[in-house]
């Protein structure tokens, strides 16, 4: 999918979120040389990552959950951010909000489905039931009880490695600020976080009551973004995410 217009291109989008998590210094991404725009296209070019396949996951990823609980410490007046970037191919819209509850409906969830809509993947009961719960956020999600954190965004276990001196990287990001629990459901969505990852991350910031219950919501914009992008292999997960809010 070619950027909308005036949108950064892809590369340099990530780009901008690399810099973005780098300049946190509380956990470590490929550090970005360049980004170059050329006749077939464009380059991102970032340092090398030596990986090591037989590192030490389990204190790989205590380290990681203790990093990102401090990466989810830097705040901002606002929920989104400065510039839109893309969740693996899709855009993704980061209009600033004051209200996460309009965020998440509104650049979000709205947003996904409007691309379905267009591509077809939206059945009449599924459209329904998706606007019905867009409808009742407020059920579920309360602005009071939630604060701008800076999310890498896309993190699931495809987006993590191991350094040579058992380090956790983060790679290919969809930064924005917004709530916790949503970058948590993500990596919980689909595995690839041992238990020590969990344990490390409660242990430095505790999630808040109801974390559990809200947790398929906020998966849900990824399953919506794996529908709009690979099919219905993935109609079935946004449905029964649909039944378990609003029957």
């Amino acid at each position: 999918m070619p950027p909308p217009r005036g949108w950064p291109t892809p590369l340099e989008a990530e780009a901008r979120g690399l810099h973005l998590l780098a300049a946190t210094g509380v956990l470590r991404v490929p550090a970005v040389i360049g980004h170059l725009v050329v006749p077939q296209g464009e380059l991102l070019i970032s340092e090398w990552i030596e990986t090591d396949a037989r590192g030490n996951q389990q204190a790989a990823a205590e380290r990681l959950g203790a990093e990102l609980a401090a990466l989810h410490r830097h705040s901002a007046p606002c929920y989104g951010l400065d510039h839109h970037n893309y969740c693996g191919a899709t855009p993704q819209r980061n209009t600033p909000y004051r209200s996460w509850l309009a965020f998440w409906r509104d650049e979000r969830l709205a947003f996904q489905r409007d691309l379905a809509l267009q591509r077809g993947l939206l059945p009449p009961q599924r459209q329904r039931r998706l606007e019905r719960l867009m409808e009742r956020l407020d059920l579920w999600i309360a602005d009071a009880l939630t604060q701008p954190a800076l999310l890498h965004g896309d993190l699931w276990s495809g987006n993590w490695l191991i350094d040579t001196q058992g380090r956790p990287v983060l790679i290919d990001p969809a930064v924005s600020y917004g709530d916790r629990e949503a970058e948590l459901a993500l990596c919980d969505l689909f595995g690839g976080f041992p238990e020590t990852f969990w344990r490390a991350y409660a242990e430095c910031w505790p999630l808040p009551a109801g974390a559990a219950e809200r947790r398929p919501l906020y998966q849900l914009y990824h399953l919506l973004n794996h529908l709009n992008l690979f099919g219905e292999s993935y109609g079935a997960q946004v449905d029964a995410v649909l039944r378990r809010y609003v029957g």
